[in-house]
């Protein structure tokens, strides 16, 4: 029987560990459109179009807040959708907004 060095042993669960969450991140990137109905949007005050927030209800929201301007955005500059860590396996629209907005540093 072959002696197997137990570094062999947790270099392989790491890779494998590192493995899962690249495939996890590229799934949550690829998932499903988040829609307004989804109870954590609306309970963040989720909107697909930034310029459609009710301002009596979120007095802060600017119109130039959207969601490719927040730090929480996974999208790409130029990418109509991207992932929010707010919203798990989900994307949000790059012209969207919610209550969780903060600035891009």
């Amino acid at each position: 029987m072959k002696s197997i060095q137990r570094r062999t042993i947790l270099l392989q669960v790491a890779g494998a560990g590192i493995g899962l969450l690249a495939l996890n991140s590229t799934a949550a990137a690829a998932g499903p459109k988040l829609e307004e109905s989804d109870p954590v949007a609306t309970g963040l005050g989720y909107r697909e179009d930034s310029a459609k927030v009710d301002a009596k209800k979120f007095p802060k929201h600017a119109p130039t807040q959207t969601c490719a301007g927040c730090q929480l955005f996974q999208g790409g500059p130029k990418d109509a959708l991207g992932g929010c860590p707010l919203f798990a396996g989900k994307q949000v629209a790059a012209g969207g907004w919610c209550s969780a907005w903060n600035k891009k540093a």
